[in-house]
């Protein structure tokens, strides 16, 4: 049984594999920390909730939610509110999703909050001992490129390099899959995967500003691209994301193991109460959360071209919901990458949000 009772589907072999390289790249990744999950304490032995949590936070002004939270100390205040005083959260620094999946398994980190791709792949490889709990953001990633010849994603050859922050299971890997689906058939679903180089946002936007260095092509997300766009000669939008999946897709979404969820279920409604919190006030005082932004991320751009930054279209979508998870689903499911077909958005996610609209 799933969490909340919700049955688990069935489990089937997707008709096209990944390759038997692909998944020794993710086994020998997560085989330890595997471990570490399914070691996980039964509930008894965890039956006191927790004092400090310890949360992940990533570059990008995607992940600002976050940073609300943490600054204004929101898990710890609605913990209180819900009876558990004394709770404090321990913010920890990661420059790309892999890292927090390694180490929320190894049970480095409680709580983490990175893509639709990880979760997916982290609730089917413990066998749902881990899903989400909120989204916290659905802004659009732009595939930004400073090679002239590349104006549309049939014109990538081999040897071109396309940054994105995972190989193979980020957001951005599975949406240039996604992409390849749709211009190749799904037979070719994996076309683009050669062409990727496992690079952070920030340490991406460095080399796509170095004339000489080899990755000319950055899937972005905020505000990276925006800096790309106006910072580097030539850099121009190759692809969105809501163009290819065909509506907003959840980019944030906090996520933990269902025993920590279990141990501490007070601790994960005042998460999703926080992150509520944190919406209505980046809505409503959207310069004090830049400012927020920029003193824990220190960032140095301007105030002014942050606000900027969020007059993009898409860029103030901050819903708690999940959207567009679905679609990664049944593809991740088709190419082998995730043997468990799930039937709803509620399968992966916490009972938690269960009374919210998803997709």
């Amino acid at each position: 049984m799933g969490g909340g009772g919700t049955p688990v589907p069935q489990r089937r072999r997707a008709k096209t594999p990944w390759t038997k390289e692909d998944r020794q790249m993710i086994s020998r990744r997560h085989a330890l920390a595997l471990g570490a999950a399914f070691a996980i304490a039964p509930r008894g032995a965890m039956a006191q909730a927790k004092t400090e949590v310890s949360i992940s936070r990533q570059p990008g002004i995607l992940y600002m939610p976050t940073h609300v939270i943490e600054k204004q100390k929101l898990l710890e205040k609605h913990a209180e509110k819900l009876g558990v005083p004394g709770v404090t959260a321990k913010w920890m620094s990661f420059s790309n999703g892999g890292a927090q999946q390694d180490a929320l398994l190894s049970g480095g980190v409680d709580i983490i909050n990175t893509g639709t791709g990880p979760l997916l792949v982290l609730w089917d490889k413990t066998r749902g001992k881990v899903k989400g709990v909120v989204a916290s953001s659905a802004q659009p990633l732009l595939l930004i490129s400073r090679d002239p010849r590349i104006k549309s994603l049939k014109d990538f050859e081999p040897g071109d390099k396309i940054a994105v922050p995972t190989v193979r299971v980020s957001t951005q890997a599975i949406l240039l899959q996604l992409a390849a689906s749709q211009l190749y058939g799904p037979e070719n679903w994996n076309r683009f995967d050669p062409l990727t180089v496992q690079l952070g946002h920030p340490d991406a936007f460095i080399a796509m500003k170095n004339a000489s260095h080899e990755v000319k092509t950055h899937f972005a997300a905020p505000p990276f691209q925006t800096y790309e766009l106006k910072q580097i000669p030539e850099a121009h939008i190759v692809a969105n994301s809501a163009d290819i999946i065909g509506s907003p897709l959840s980019q944030g979404q906090f996520m933990t193991t269902t025993a920590f969820a279990e141990a501490n279920p007070k601790i994960i409604q005042a998460l999703r109460n926080a992150a509520e919190e944190a919406k209505a006030f980046i809505e409503t005082h959207t310069g004090e959360a830049v400012e927020i932004y920029r003193e824990v991320t220190g960032d140095k751009t301007s105030k002014e071209e942050l606000l900027e930054v969020l007059k993009q279209p898409g860029m103030m979508e901050w819903n708690i919901y999940p959207q567009g998870t679905m679609k990664f689903a049944q593809h991740l499911n088709r190419i082998g990458a995730v043997k468990t077909q799930a039937a709803s958005w509620k399968d992966y996610y916490l009972p938690v949000a269960h009374d919210l609209p998803g997709s």
